[in-house]
């Protein structure tokens, strides 16, 4: 990460085959995630539509160049963090991921809350900070959700990260749906 200038930590992508805990949490999560995913879009006026099985969102990721898996481990000794993000990274996005705490905050580690950073049109950011515990999962944004202004729904950009681990190991697995070019 550091040499990225992403934070300091470790962060380690799966290869397929993905592990099997891995892959059969993706799939299950996808579908029903889709259709939250579908509704953004028809509330953001985004002609998008996502397949309702993930097989088939995963071909159209691949016809656009798109076949290395996404999901990964991330890991955080003390001092370690993570900037502010989008995990983007190619023309097809899903726009939901979802964070899954491995260590027990308080025992494991202190500090590293996942942070995440909503930028509203002319206004100032809001953080929010969440603490997972051990086997929590915490779904988020990839990039942008739909929110309620005056005149209907406007895009409302969201950014991650983790902020520093006082003390002790953090570790998480993440869960994003689209394939890397």
């Amino acid at each position: 990460m550091a040499r990225h200038r992403f934070g300091l930590g470790e962060y380690r992508y799966f290869d397929h085959p993905l592990p099997p805990p891995v892959a059969e949490l993706r799939e299950a999560l996808y579908a029903p995630l889709a259709e939250i995913a579908n509704r953004w879009a028809g509330l953001l006026g985004d002609r998008t539509r996502f397949p309702a099985g993930l097989d088939d969102f995963l071909a159209l990721c691949h016809r656009k160049g798109q076949r290395r898996p996404t999901p990964l481990m991330l890991r955080y000794e003390t001092g370690g963090h993570n900037t502010l993000h989008q995990d983007v990274y190619g023309e097809v996005t899903f726009p939901l991921q979802v964070v899954i705490g491995l260590s027990a905050p308080g025992e494991d580690y202190t500090g590293g809350e996942l942070v995440v950073v909503e930028q509203r049109p002319r206004s100032q950011a809001r953080a929010t900070a969440i603490t997972l515990a051990r086997g929590e999962g915490v779904l988020i944004a990839t990039r942008e959700k739909p929110a309620r202004g005056a005149r209907g729904h406007y895009r409302a950009s969201l950014r991650h990260g983790v902020s520093t681990v006082t003390s002790g190991t953090r570790s998480t697995l993440g869960i994003i749906f689209h394939d890397a070019p």
